[in-house]
C-alpha cells in the first residue's frame, strides 16, 4: 500500500466554534509555495500520497488541449470546472460536444441531478430526469473526448486507464508535478485520478497558475489561457454564490476544491497553496487556503475577510449567528 496521510501525519488546520467553545476540529496537512514555487511552509506531512479528486482537474484539462481539443473562453473554464449543473453549465457542455460531433450519449460521467437546488427544484416541477451533462464532471469529460476527436483516438473506453488519452494524461501529471505516479485510483466521475503527494500538486498548479498564455512553449500557453478563462468566467468553474466561483470574483486567484477536502489556490502574484482535510469535510477549505496565502505575503488580510464575510461559514443557533467556521492553531 502507498504511504498516504495519516492522523499523526495531520495537524489542527480549522476549528469550528458555537459560543465560544471549540465543538469541532478539522486536521490535515498544507504546503505554500512562494511566486518562484520554493516551499516556504509546510503544515503536516505534504510528502505523504492523497488522492487529489477534482483539484486534479486543471492538469487534466491542460492535457486534453495538448492532445488536440479546441476550447476558449467559457468552455476552455468549464473543462476544469466542477460545476453545479445549471442551464447555463449544460448549455455549454452541449456546445463542446456538439461541436465535436458527439452527444450527451458519449459522456462516460454518471447521469446526475444538477446541485444548484433552483434549477433541480425547476427539473422536478417540470418532470425532468437525471442527465450525464448535469453531472459535475461533465466538462471534464466533454475536453476529454473532444481530444480523442481531434487525435483520432477511439471514443469508446476512454475512461480506461490504459486508454490512449488516459496515458497521456498521466504523462502531463507527472511532467508538471514532478513525481512518478505511484497509484491510481477510479474517481467518482469515473475518469481515473492519480495519487500525489502534496507538494507534488501544489508544484503542478503553480505551474499551471503562473503560465503565461505569450509563453513560447506550448504547454505553459495552453495552462496560461486556462487560468486566464476560469479568471474572465468565474461563474464556470462551480456556480454563483459557491466557494470557488466567489473566491475567484472576490480575489483574483485560481483556485479549484477537490472532494474529501482537497483545495489548491493559487494567487495573483503566484503564490500557491494545496491542502487536504484529513476528514474529507470541505467546509473550511477556502477560508484555510486564503489565510495561508495571506501569511506568505500572496494576499492581504483585507482581502481574506471579505472573502470570509461571503462564505458560509457562520455557526448558527435557534437561526442566529453564534460562532464561525475559522483557520485552526496548526497554521
Amino acid at each position: 500500500m502507498p504511504e498516504t496521510l495519516t492522523v499523526q501525519d495531520a495537524v489542527e488546520l480549522a476549528v469550528v466554534e458555537r459560543n465560544g467553545f471549540v465543538e469541532s476540529r478539522h486536521a490535515g496537512a498544507a504546503v505554500v509555495l512562494s511566486p518562484d514555487g520554493d516551499i516556504v511552509a509546510r503544515h503536516g506531512n505534504v510528502d505523504a500520497l492523497i488522492l487529489p479528486r477534482s483539484s486534479l482537474k486543471p492538469l487534466q484539462a491542460v492535457a486534453c488541449i495538448t492532445a488536440g481539443a479546441v476550447l476558449e473562453g467559457e468552455q476552455l473554464a468549464l473543462s476544469t470546472a466542477s460545476h453545479t449543473g445549471t442551464d447555463r453549465h449544460a448549455s455549454v457542455v452541449r456546445d463542446i460536444l456538439t461541436e465535436g460531433g458527439l452527444t450527451e450519449d458519449d459522456l462516460g460521467c454518471p447521469p446526475a441531478w444538477p446541485s444548484d437546488s433552483a434549477t433541480r427544484d425547476e427539473l422536478v416541477r417540470e418532470h425532468g430526469q437525471v442527465a450525464r451533462v448535469r453531472m459535475n464532471c461533465s466538462g471534464k469529460h466533454a475536453a476529454m473526448l473532444r481530444a480523442c476527436v481531434a487525435t483520432g483516438w477511439p471514443t469508446d473506453g476512454y475512461l480506461d486507464p490504459a486508454h490512449p488519452l488516459q496515458s497521456h494524461i498521466r504523462d502531463v501529471v507527472e511532467r508538471l508535478s514532478g513525481e512518478k505516479v505511484a497509484h491510481t485510483a477510479i474517481d467518482g466521475c469515473g475518469a481515473p485520478v492519480h495519487a500525489l503527494t502534496l507538494t507534488g500538486l501544489a508544484r503542478a498548479i503553480h505551474r499551471i497558475g503562473t503560465a503565461s498564455d505569450r509563453s513560447p512553449f506550448a504547454l505553459h500557453r495552453v495552462a496560461g489561457s486556462l487560468v486566464r478563462a476560469v479568471r474572465e468566467h468565474p461563474w464556470t468553474i462551480e456556480g454563483p454564490g459557491r466557494p470557488d466561483t466567489v473566491a475567484i470574483e472576490k480575489l483574483g486567484v485560481f483556485t479549484k476544491g477537490g472532494a474529501e477536502g482537497v483545495m489548491v489556490m493559487v494567487a495573483p502574484n503566484g503564490t500557491t497553496v494545496a491542502l487536504k482535510m484529513l476528514d474529507g469535510a470541505p467546509r473550511a477549505s477556502t477560508i484555510v487556503a486564503a489565510t495561508l496565502l495571506a501569511r506568505a505575503g500572496g494576499l492581504n488580510d483585507a482581502e481574506v475577510r471579505t472573502l470570509g464575510d461571503a462564505l458560509p461559514l457562520e455557526v448558527l443557533g435557534g437561526g442566529k449567528n453564534v460562532g464561525v467556521i475559522r483557520p485552526g492553531a496548526g497554521i
